[in-house]
């Protein structure tokens, strides 16, 4: 079949959508389907993600004044980056410098303009482009990938066409972080897309219950989770001064950083553990990560940016896996799925009612801990011990028996079947 996604984040965007896309594209187009892209234009590369095979085209439209603008800039300072790129670990950026303080008040003002947020000025764009890309491509199906909201405002677009439509929703288009001014437009377009759409597709049963809760039954809603890349190849170099310390229990996170997910505790828990060492992989951290990691480089260690292969390969070595919960019980964080495919154990911080704890303990990959000082506390002293003893995998099933539905190559195959329903229903009526 042909294929169109609609797709504000795609590559050079290593968000975790952009991830799931690029992946789930690769698989499409691996199980003979045409894939065709329509994504802006948001300028550089970032080195390490999965590359994308000749069966998919993606078609580039001008993604608005200010991420235009920042796209030309991009486009020139990226260019020693690439040439830098390897595992070369990045620099960390202060989260607040001046750079970032402009960024954050021009996308604050951005928020009473554009729904939902400064990526909604590709909208007038990307209509323009999906009117061109429809005649030229022809779709068997179109495919919304959310966020942001504006994919699925243009994926409107192509159900009034009569074309079947599905909408992949990263997270309810309503959720906890959505800008007050903009919950009823939110909720408005949520029910339009469940009353639209041919397929909404989910992350989690979490929020297909919310959505149903919200909008009633009739929507066709089907769950189809993050995933980790059964394909990969364990090739990638180690990234200089990332290689851990056989002496020392050493956890790694390589996850983003939010409001929403909070890692103070594990931070305290830290300064009691000399034994124990956590490498945080990511481009920009907190405040409170920046002083930590200066108090005690010995404890904390910021390894900056890394290409996507070059996390992956850092998780396969690492002793214990970082993750922590979300407050949205309708949110599981993608990097979970990653971690799955690692073959290491998961250290999972919660309040243990999420359904990743009862994952981790249902499928024995590591533990589930209360994210607070002492239960943290507790459980190092555990790991440490156990890593003495040469003890840490033990009673733990960390092979892929078990886990290989979360396999991308799975979840596609899932996918296809359903496209292909959609597709099939659309001819029959």
């Amino acid at each position: 079949m042909r294929l169109l996604l609609i797709a504000y984040e795609f590559p050079p965007s290593p968000s975790p959508q952009s991830l799931r896309w690029t992946y789930l594209c690769r698989e499409l187009a691996a199980l003979g389907h045409e894939v065709h892209v329509l994504a802006p234009d948001l300028g550089g590369r970032t080195p390490g993600l999965p590359a994308l095979p000749a069966g998919v085209h993606v078609h580039r439209s001008f993604p608005g004044p200010v991420r235009g603008i920042l796209a030309v800039v991009r486009k020139g300072v990226q260019r020693e980056a690439v040439r830098a790129a390897g595992a070369t670990p990045y620099p960390i950026r202060p989260p607040r410098n001046w750079k970032q303080r402009v960024s954050e008040v021009v996308q604050k003002i951005a928020e009473y303009v554009h729904f939902p947020d400064i990526r909604g000025e590709w909208r007038p764009w990307g209509r323009r482009e999906l009117r061109r890309v429809l005649e030229a491509v022809a779709p068997d199906v179109v495919i919304s990938s959310h966020e942001p909201a504006t994919t699925l405002e243009l994926g409107l677009l192509a159900a009034r066409r009569a074309l079947p439509w599905v909408a992949d929703l990263g997270d309810p288009v309503l959720a906890s972080y959505t800008a007050p001014r903009w919950r009823r437009r939110a909720r408005s377009l949520e029910r339009a897309v469940c009353d639209r759409a041919a397929l909404v597709t989910v992350t989690n049963p979490g929020a297909a219950a919310l959505l149903r809760e919200r909008h009633g039954g009739s929507a066709a809603i089907a769950v189809l989770p993050q995933g980790y890349d059964d394909r990969a190849v364990d090739a990638a170099p180690v990234a200089d001064g990332a290689i851990f310390d056989p002496a020392r229990l050493e956890l790694l996170y390589t996850g983003s950083f939010y409001s929403f997910r909070r890692i103070d505790a594990l931070l305290g828990a830290l300064a009691h553990h000399p034994k124990t060492r956590l490498s945080i992989a990511a481009v920009t951290v907190p405040e409170a990560i920046l002083a930590a990691a200066k108090a005690a480089p010995e404890r904390i260690r910021l390894l900056g940016f890394l290409p996507h292969t070059a996390i992956l390969a850092l998780q396969r070595r690492a002793d214990v896996l970082v993750n922590i919960a979300n407050d949205d019980m309708t949110q599981i964080p993608g990097k979970f799925y990653e971690y799955l495919g690692a073959g290491r154990p998961v250290l999972h911080l919660g309040n243990g009612a999420d359904p990743v704890a009862a994952m981790v303990g249902e499928l024995r990959r590591g533990w589930a801990c209360a994210n607070t000082d002492a239960a943290i506390g507790h459980r190092l002293a555990a790991l440490e011990a156990a890593k003495a003893r040469r003890g840490l995998d033990e009673g733990l099933a960390l092979g892929p028996e078990g886990v290989e539905e979360y396999g991308w190559s799975r979840i596609a195959a899932r996918l296809d079947s359903l496209l292909r329903e959609v597709a099939g229903a659309t001819r029959a009526g």
